[in-house]
């Protein structure tokens, strides 16, 4: 899921350059046509058969990090440093609200139709408005750059990830890493040095144009924001798999989206893998997305990766 926000695809958001789409693999995908959310109510392991795994992709957002919790964490500091009527407010509903109000504005921002600091802007205006607060742009900004403290300071892995990253070592000698986010690519490498998976990763950014800025590193990060489309588009996969000098089909990508993650990377031939974490999912987007159809993967912990590419 997304950075600042889970979010799906933007139509538009293909308008923009992008180095993609004749890499190793894009024409893979074509066997996968017809696959999309709600093909069949069926939750299946797919026959891998001889394909041989050697690179791993995740979503960061409710994947790797626990960005629901965080951003639960940070409204709740919010509200208490509010005071007023938006204070008083049942937190529940608050963070509901603002859930929704991230879905929304930061999908706006992936289409096109707002700039990265829009997209905060109305966050902000509209989650406040009921409770009489008016806010100028520059206004919506500051109360945004105060909620980032809460929520910066909330980023924490899933306990299941490290365990997992080093299953997947073990199982698959030399697997290549790497991360594919729906996001800013300056937002998303601070996140990445936060939680510490920056160089557990031996992450480097790939550029538009496809270019590295370290290429001593094995790992690849690819955010929308820099490279212009947005998952479940084909060609941030096939990016991906070219990045890494790999086939789209001998990589697997896992992501706590059906169609956004799961189903996208498994139309652009790679192995999708859908991380169900039940309980821990995001409340907007739980089933908001369909049921994953016959030969996308679903597990409920990374802790079931390893055993499941090995």
């Amino acid at each position: 899921m997304s950075t600042e926000a889970a979010a799906g695809s933007g139509p538009g958001a293909g308008s923009r350059a992008v180095a993609a789409g004749s890499g190793p693999g894009a024409g893979a995908r074509a066997a996968a046509a017809g696959s999309g959310p709600g093909a069949g109510p069926r939750v299946e392991e797919p026959s891998r058969g001889e394909r041989s795994i050697r690179a791993v992709l995740f979503d960061l957002d409710d994947t790797l990090m626990a960005h629901t919790r965080a951003v639960s964490d940070a409204i709740a500091r919010a509200q208490r440093l509010a005071g007023g009527a938006f204070a008083a407010d049942d937190t529940a509903a608050v963070q509901r609200r603002w859930a929704e109000l991230e879905e929304q504005h930061y999908t706006r921002y992936l289409t096109g139709e707002l700039t990265y600091l829009g997209q905060r802007i109305w966050r902000a205006r509209d989650l406040l408005a009921p409770y009489g607060v008016a806010l100028t742009d520059e206004q919506a900004l500051a109360w945004f750059d105060a909620y980032l403290v809460g929520y910066r300071d909330a980023w924490r892995l899933f306990d299941d990830a490290l365990p997992a990253l080093a299953g997947l070592r073990a199982a698959l000698p030399g697997v290549l890493l790497g991360v594919i986010t729906n996001g800013d690519l300056a937002f998303q490498t601070d996140k990445l040095h936060r939680i510490a998976l920056w160089d557990e990763l031996d992450l480097t950014p790939v550029r538009a144009d496809g270019s590295l800025d370290d290429p001593r590193r094995r790992g690849r990060l690819l955010a929308s924001g820099e490279l212009g489309v947005t998952k479940p588009d084909p060609r941030i996969f096939d990016a991906a798999a070219a990045a890494l000098g790999v086939e789209s089909g001998a990589c697997a990508y896992v992501g706590d989206r059906v169609r956004t993650d799961a189903v996208g990377a498994h139309a652009a031939g790679m192995l999708g893998i859908w991380l169900d974490r039940g309980d821990a999912r995001n409340p907007v987007t739980d089933g908001a997305e369909g049921a994953p159809p016959a030969g996308v993967a679903r597990i409920r912990s990374l802790s079931e990766l390893p055993a499941l590419l090995a």
